[in-house]
């Protein structure tokens, strides 16, 4: 991960629980922060302000969100954000009237690894066409849900005219072609998959 600088909440809620994450104010790294969004296209009026960079990151955040889901990426329903703080659906599974989160890869491999890769890339290719990179892709922000990748924590994901999308496009294949040859996956090859990735041509 880039870095952390949020606490996550579960809330309950009638229809299904929520998951709150709010962006601390005080502790979050605003210089890496600011190196991320400085770049992007959609917030360059920014030029610096602390607690604007803060609120403009979450927006960013729910932005991506709604935009990967619109173009068919498995990522959670993005509800509401304000300031500091977006809502999002819980991903999970019920079990004896209890919503189970879904672990991330890190803490759970998926039993049939090539599958779970294949489909990855998948949806990986979906954003490229959505004219977005994650950026941060790794262990730590795939869950595994019922044996099937789910992307979350798209602060950082940024569109295809910002300068630094290639190079966060090789990291989020290093990082995945380095998981996946550790979990016994012989075809990962990082520099294929950039090359695949960036043939796609954006909606």
């Amino acid at each position: 991960m880039l870095f952390r600088s949020s606490n996550v909440f579960i809330a309950d809620h009638p229809e299904q629980p929520r998951v709150v994450k709010i962006y601390r104010l005080e502790a979050c790294d605003f210089n890496v922060m600011y190196k991320y969004i400085r770049a992007d296209p959609r917030y360059l009026h920014l030029k610096g302000h602390k607690r604007k960079t803060i609120f403009a990151w979450t927006q960013r955040e729910y932005r991506n969100l709604v935009k990967a889901r619109l173009a068919g990426v498995r990522v959670p329903k993005t509800l509401t954000f304000f300031q500091n703080v977006i809502v999002e659906d819980l991903i999970g599974t019920t079990v004896n009237s209890k919503m189970i989160p879904s672990p991330p890869l890190k803490d759970m491999r998926p039993e049939n690894p090539d599958v779970f890769y294949d489909e990855l890339v998948n949806q990986m290719s979906l954003l490229a066409k959505a004219g977005l990179v994650h950026g941060d892709l790794s262990a730590f922000n795939i869950l595994n849900h019922k044996e099937t990748p789910v992307i979350i924590d798209m602060s950082q994901s940024t569109t295809s005219d910002n300068p630094m999308y290639d190079e966060l496009l090789e990291r989020d294949c290093k990082n995945i072609s380095i998981f996946f040859a550790k979990c016994g996956v012989k075809k990962t090859d990082w520099k294929k998959l950039y090359a695949q990735l960036k043939k796609i041509k954006p909606n």
